[in-house]
């Protein structure tokens, strides 16, 4: 620059109102009225400063929260919880509201840590055992069966009126009567209609042994009303009924069950058990029963079992020798129900049941379980522990006129037999056999 040309203003002068130059007395030294800690900058400008709006708040970003499970599972083992400044939790953030800055993040207390909630215990499947199953099924099937068994053998027996009402007496009287009818053909003789054959009684004392005594169809008796007669009359003239009054009499034992037993019956029931084992000492060749025996034991099927039951002209002994032979019958078909083959074979319960219940004919107050009752005194009475046999005869062949062939008991051992039988004392030595 040449000293001719006229020198420009700095930028930062600025003329004073009225061209005058400032006074230079009144100048400060650079520097002065600064804090001695600020540097002096020689030839700073220092440029007016504008207002300047302020800078916007920054928008605060917000966290993304995913949606936690009611009950949040527990932190896994060994994890330590996060750490947060005395008096506060962890920071939150807010958003600003408008108008206005964002609220700094007050204090929070530390949540308290949850549990997980309790579930319910998940059910454990059982397994099914089928061994379990079958067993129950089997034991529910042994209880039910004999209870359905029994009631419906209930139902099948058939009863009569044939008890007297008299006094009861000590013991258990059971009156058993063998009824044999000759409607079948299968007996050839005179006897027409049906007659009671086979008389027993039953008797289960107090104490004692049980005995079962065998009255002779043909014994002269004083029935009820109709004067001397054979024992087997009083049924042919009034039934069940006179037949138990005739014994009650001739006996002094009330009469607690009535059972009549149709020897018809016997030859379904043998056949229900499969045979039964019969024996007797002699050959038979009787034309009237048609019974074919060699002496010895053999088992026999229900018609020879029935022959067997029925013979009487071929039999030295005549009708005690029958009686004798058809407790034989009787004892042999209680010996096979009460074998194990029989009681565990469903199919021959109901046989039984269908050919016992045809065969019997009780009292009306008879049931099947007084049957079942029967059937064990009945082997009590001819095990080894019974005793059976018939009353004290004088004579077989006594003939008193009009009536024929009749069995006279003993007026002096009778009587006191039959107090033995009722008070239970009764010994095989008091005890009629048949003659051999």
């Amino acid at each position: 620059m040449s000293e001719d040309e006229p020198r420009k203003p700095p930028p930062s002068f600025r003329p004073v109102s009225g061209g005058r130059r400032p006074d230079p007395r009144s100048a400060r030294p650079v520097g002065a009225g600064q804090s001695a800690s600020e540097p002096v900058h020689p030839r700073r400008s220092v440029r007016p400063q504008r207002d300047r709006p302020a800078p916007a708040p920054e928008p605060v970003r917000r966290r993304s929260v995913r949606p936690q499970p009611s009950s949040a599972a527990a932190p896994p083992p060994g994890s330590a919880p996060p750490s947060y400044p005395p008096g506060g939790g962890p920071e939150q953030r807010r958003p600003a509201t408008a108008g206005g800055p964002a609220r700094p993040p007050g204090p929070r207390t530390a949540p308290a840590p949850r549990r997980a909630a309790p579930t319910a215990p998940v059910a454990r499947r059982r397994r099914r055992r089928p061994g379990l199953t079958a067993v129950a099924v089997l034991a529910v099937l042994l209880l039910a069966w004999p209870i359905g068994l029994l009631i419906w053998a209930d139902t099948k027996i058939q009863h009569t009126e044939a008890l007297t009402g008299a006094p009861n007496t000590p013991g258990t009287t059971y009156l058993l009567a063998g009824s044999d009818s000759r409607a079948d053909g299968t007996v050839a003789d005179a006897t027409e209609g049906q007659r009671s054959d086979t008389i027993m009684v039953l008797q289960v004392p107090s104490s004692g042994p049980a005995a079962l005594v065998s009255l002779p169809r043909d014994t002269l008796v004083d029935i009820p009303g109709h004067g001397m007669d054979k024992l087997n009359a009083s049924y042919s003239i009034g039934g069940p009924t006179l037949l138990t009054e005739t014994v009650e009499q001739l006996t002094g034992l009330t009469v607690d069950h009535y059972v009549e037993i149709g020897m018809g019956g016997v030859q379904n029931v043998v056949d229900a058990v499969g045979g039964v084992e019969l024996c007797l000492d002699y050959d038979v060749d009787d034309q009237f029963s048609g019974l074919r025996w060699t002496a010895g034991c053999h088992t026999a099927d229900g018609p020879t079992a029935l022959a067997f039951a029925r013979m009487r002209y071929s039999d030295p002994n005549g009708d005690l020798g029958r009686a004798e032979r058809q407790r034989q019958v009787i004892g042999a078909v209680m010996k096979e129900i009460a074998t194990p083959g029989t009681v565990l074979n469903p199919v021959d319960h109901v046989q039984l049941v269908e050919a016992g219940t045809g065969a019997l004919v009780t009292d009306t107050d008879t049931g099947i379980v007084d049957l079942a009752r029967l059937a064990l005194a009945f082997r009590s009475a001819t095990g080894p522990d019974g005793v059976m046999g018939a009353p004290p005869v004088a004579d077989y062949d006594y003939r008193p006129g009009g009536i024929g062939s009749t069995v006279l008991l003993d007026e002096q051992r009778a009587p006191q037999f039959f107090q033995k039988l009722r008070d239970g004392e009764l010994t095989p030595s008091d005890v009629e056999t048949a003659p051999r």
